[in-house]
């Protein structure tokens, strides 16, 4: 069967673009996108525009606005975000031969640089204030980043499908199996923690650093989570390291909305599910041929014996005290 994504032709972008009332001059550069499909398409005498065309029934059309409603409240409220772009009728999402897409400005820059500390300082100052809009109200239509969802149920997908070779079945199973007793464990310590609206994917790569500081983009992830989800992925290096960055980013982030401290606890425990959660996403995936060609090294022998090591490396800093801060 083809894949759904072999009928966004060329002629079927252009086309989408041009019902939108815009005048494309026929240049089309694909950007670095799977979950979705994402180009640059030149304008006649204008700037280029980002289009962005949503994987087929992976959000329905009341999560995506959702999405928008929240990256637009940000823009309004002077937070550095890329929100979509509406036309004359204020509506955000379209639909052209099946596909729903919408339209973005294009922001050029660069991935931050995280070793200098002041970018950490400044980047906690806008996820503080992301986030105080974000605990303002709840999402009603995106879903919560849990153990349930990202742990036991990615895991369950990997088994039931056949992914993990047979000789590695047993070593991986009850070495997940293990970890994520051992991620309820540090839910427990932190306890009744609040969930909020945020970026939830808001690692380097969703983050522009131009010269007037951070843009951050590609909210298509953002859910209902614990704060430290935003702030954990900017985090790298030894323990020691990510202490002094982890404390850089709070003393930001406290200008605008307080930070507790108990969500320390979840930090190796959502980089647990996050790796969990990692396979099974390009598990679901592996039926789209984009997806073949840029992970050639999935579900391979030597990918499924990394994972176990690098679980096993988990396991060790699941038992660690949170981080100093």
């Amino acid at each position: 069967m083809p894949h759904i994504y072999e009928a966004l032709t060329p002629d079927t972008i252009l086309d989408a673009i041009e019902a939108s009332g815009f005048l494309p001059d026929g240049r089309i550069l694909a950007l670095n996108s799977y979950e979705n499909r994402v180009y640059q398409i030149g304008i006649e005498e204008s700037e280029p525009l980002i289009a962005k065309f949503y994987r087929p029934q992976r959000w329905p059309k009341e999560s995506i606005l959702e999405e928008h409603r929240f990256t637009i409240s940000l823009a309004d409220n002077e937070i550095p975000v890329v929100a979509p772009m509406s036309n004359e009728l204020g509506e955000t999402l379209h639909q052209h031969q099946g596909f729903m897409f919408s339209l973005f400005p294009r922001r050029s820059g660069h991935w931050p640089e995280l070793g200098d500390l002041d970018n950490l300082e400044w980047l906690g100052r806008f996820l503080g204030r992301i986030h105080a809009i974000g605990a303002t109200e709840p999402f009603q239509h995106r879903p919560t980043i849990d153990r349930q969802s990202f742990g036991h149920d990615s895991y369950q997908y990997l088994l039931s499908h056949g992914f993990i070779p047979k000789e590695l079945e047993l070593p991986y199973r009850t070495l997940v199996e293990d970890v994520l007793t051992q991620v309820d464990g540090n839910y427990e310590r932190a306890g009744n923690v609040t969930h909020i609206r945020l970026h939830g994917d808001c690692h380097p790569g969703n983050i522009l650093w131009r010269e007037d500081g951070p843009w951050f983009v590609d909210m298509d992830d953002c859910r209902m989570g614990p704060a430290v989800q935003d702030l954990w992925m900017l985090l790298s290096g030894e323990r020691e390291e990510m202490a002094i960055q982890m404390s850089t980013l709070v003393e930001g982030y406290e200008q605008f909305m307080e930070f507790d401290r108990r969500e320390l606890n979840l930090l190796e425990a959502l980089r647990t599910l996050r790796l969990i959660h990692y396979s099974a996403w390009l598990a679901r995936r592996w039926d789209d041929p984009a997806f073949q060609q840029a992970f050639p090294w999935f579900n391979t022998q030597r990918y499924w014996e990394e994972q176990i090591l690098t679980l096993r490396e988990q396991a060790a800093k699941l038992d660690e005290p949170p981080l100093p801060i």
